[in-house]
């Protein structure tokens, strides 16, 4: 039986006003695969995600996105999130006011709601968090906190991959999410990304650094320049791309 492709986007081309940065792109994700995406800076890779994500500045001009064989083009992006993608961001939104828990809480009930499952109570809730924060080392104290607000950028990245463990997303895209962090937080953001892996979760790792892929072993590596991908391979090419950088690649374009 011929698998249908989790996430398959064909012959994109993407951009903002007076702009186009997504050219020609074609990416393909089974269910479960691990992709990772490495490029320099200003190649356009943060882009994907917005795409994807269904970001309102950024336009699709030609091609196509189909998520677990849905058209995603018209869906707005909380109807992309409820379908089941995620994506980590580089600079999470602070929001004043909101604790930490409270935003969890409304965010894993919107989507089960959008799933048509009953809501988790304040209990329910409380169980699940406090289990899956211990497994990311994340206190009741910052829990507490105001989302986001005063949040150092390893904070906030570790927060975004408790509400990625809370969410259970068929598809997580994970764009710089080991910036900032240490070794010992990028090494606890690994974990938590792999227990979701078990789970047949699929991801899609933008990246500069080779240090999260060697936790996460992805089964592809793709290098990434001018909006589409130049050449794909495995954990060797991003090992050559650590040991040597893009010029070979970019220069061979």
């Amino acid at each position: 039986m011929i698998q249908t492709p989790l996430l398959e986007v064909k012959n994109l081309y993407a951009g903002v006003p007076e702009k186009e940065i997504l050219k020609d792109l074609s990416l393909c994700i089974n269910k479960g695969e691990v992709h990772a995406l490495m490029g320099p800076n200003g190649a356009g890779k943060s882009t994907l995600s917005y795409v994807l994500a269904g970001k309102p500045d950024y336009t699709v001009t030609k091609g196509s996105i189909f998520f677990k064989g849905k058209d995603f083009l018209p869906l707005k992006p909380d109807e992309r999130a409820h379908l089941g993608l995620f994506l980590s961001m580089q600079s999470p939104v602070a929001i004043a006011g909101v604790s930490c828990s409270n935003f969890l809480k409304h965010a894993v009930n919107a989507k089960r709601k959008a799933q048509n499952l009953p809501e988790l109570d304040a209990a329910e809730f409380l169980k699940l968090l406090r289990e899956k924060a211990k497994e990311l080392n994340i206190s009741g104290d910052m829990l507490k906190r105001e989302m986001n607000v005063g949040f150092s950028g390893g904070e906030k990245k570790r927060l975004e991959a408790l509400q990625m463990s809370l969410l259970q997303p068929d598809l997580a895209i994970l764009d710089e999410t080991d910036s900032g962090l240490d070794v010992d937080a990028v090494r606890i953001v690994a974990e938590s990304v792999n227990r979701l892996r078990a789970q047949d979760t699929s991801l899609l790792i933008i990246t500069h650094h080779i240090k999260l892929l060697t936790y996460l072993q992805p089964d592809v590596v793709h290098v990434y320049n001018d909006g589409h991908i130049l050449c794909s391979g495995d954990m060797a090419l991003a090992q050559e791309i650590e040991n040597h950088g893009y010029t070979q690649f970019t220069e061979a374009k």
